[in-house]
């Protein structure tokens, strides 16, 4: 497997801010970007691309209101796994669930911490007892249900 960090990645104060710009709105255009940032959109339109190639931008996303659309339960997931060599295996079957929309592998208790969105517990039920418990290499799981979402942010990027 080809290590992806093995480059070191040089960034300058101008791509730090372009980033910065784009994580607050994805959806500003490369001449208004230009305009905040006192250089030109076609400026802004390169070091995007040159950020694409290097994978530090890897896509732009709009933010949902998932409560708003029926999605009313977000549940967290501990796995244990049968043997830690089992986690890709584990992760690839994870990654064909719909409801489930991150994955990590976790030191601690938990082999993996998985976070789950359904629309309500019948389908939290399904994903749990028809779904997670067909995978081979999961030995045993511990569901958290959240109650409530105080804040969800992404790191402030600095230089």
């Amino acid at each position: 497997m080809e290590n992806k960090i093995a480059a070191k990645i040089i960034l300058d104060t101008l791509d730090i801010q372009i980033i910065r710009e784009l994580m607050n709105n994805a959806d500003i255009s490369y001449a208004d970007l230009g305009k905040k940032l006192f250089v030109s959109g076609g400026t802004v339109h390169v070091r995007v691309r040159k950020l694409e190639e290097q994978q530090v931008v890897t896509g732009k996303k709009i933010s949902v209101d998932l409560k708003a659309l029926g999605y009313d339960v977000t549940a967290f997931i501990g796995i244990f796994l049968e043997k830690s060599s089992m986690y890709d295996d584990v992760a690839k079957e994870l990654k064909k669930i719909p409801q489930v929309v991150r994955v990590n592998y976790t030191t601690g208790n938990y082999s993996m911490f998985v976070e789950i969105i359904c629309k309500d517990i019948q389908q939290l039920r399904h994903v749990l007892h028809d779904d997670l418990q067909k995978i081979k290499g999961i030995e045993r799981t511990e569901t958290l249900i959240s109650l409530e979402e105080s804040f969800n942010r992404t790191v402030v990027v600095k230089e």
